[in-house]
């Protein structure tokens, strides 16, 4: 069953450090994350440079120590592993909580290297989101999201738990069981998998000034090996939801089920937040 989750963290930036647009950060964090599959305890300190390249796009690069106690059905181990990880992100979106046009893209590259052992790899994800309005007063919007994810280089056994893929909840796929699609071992048992690729589409039509209705589809693959290589496993999900305008932003709740499994049409999952989905 899932357990406590906590972090306790600090981050400082110190913008125009080399140049107006070049800056620096220092980071320590500790984090605990008990879930179903997995529970691990990490502590982690580093830094590094971040660059805005224009209003929309901006950069890092940075180098992290981390220590990882886990528990999963690999069994226990300690790891310490060096992060170098490398971001850019550009954000076109006209409305961070409620977008209607623009593009999002976020690309992360994490090298790794396992100080304990003699093993290496780099972890890498996109996320891509675009958005197309038209109608009577722009009132209907579709959104859609694009996630893939892969690792290379290192077996399982050699990468934090946080690092690797699981799919379900409401970031991957609405429906299902927060991260209840991993890998299953041949002797039974789950862990996260070595490669990831998630699609979600969403029809939002506003049916008053303040209310919009919603309806959506997503669907995610958790795979054994890196990304185009091996076996893996999808499962999807789909359901209504509203969005009702403050002044803070929508306030969002939808609620879904599984479309593929034994529990399609029967079970269902609610989610509330702030903003959009995506």
């Amino acid at each position: 069953d899932d357990g406590l989750d906590y972090r306790l963290g600090a981050r400082i930036d110190r913008p125009a450090t080399f140049s107006p647009d070049t800056g620096t950060y220092l980071l320590a964090n500790i984090e605990q994350e008990d879930e179903e599959e997995f529970r691990e305890r990490r502590a982690e300190i580093g830094g590094g440079i971040t660059h805005r390249f224009s209003s929309e796009t901006t950069a890092e690069a940075g180098l992290t120590y981390q220590y990882s106690e886990i528990k999963d059905d690999l069994g226990e181990r300690e790891l310490q592993h060096l992060l170098l990880p490398l971001r850019v992100t550009t954000d076109q979106r006209n409305d961070l909580l409620n977008p209607q046009d623009g593009v999002y893209l976020e690309l992360t590259v994490t090298p790794f290297v396992r100080l304990d052992e003699s093993a290496a790899g780099s972890r890498v994800f996109a996320d891509l989101r675009d958005y197309f309005t038209f109608g009577a007063s722009d009132g209907i919007t579709l959104a859609g999201r694009a996630q893939l994810g892969s690792i290379v280089g290192a077996d399982v056994g050699d990468i934090p738990a946080n690092m690797l893929f699981y799919s379900g909840g409401a970031g991957t796929v609405r429906g299902h069981r927060y991260e209840s699609l991993g890998v299953d071992l041949p002797g039974g048992g789950t862990v996260g998998g070595r490669s990831f690729a998630g699609f979600s589409a969403e029809l939002r039509a506003m049916v008053s000034d303040n209310f919009q209705a919603v309806a959506f589809a997503d669907t995610g693959f958790v795979g054994e090996e890196a990304l185009g290589t091996g076996e893996g496993e999808w499962h999807s999900g789909a359901g209504l939801g509203g969005r009702y305008f403050t002044a803070v932003g929508p306030v969002r709740f939808d609620i879904a089920t599984p479309i593929d499994g034994e529990e399609a049409g029967s079970d269902l999952e609610i989610y509330i937040g702030i903003g959009q989905a995506f």
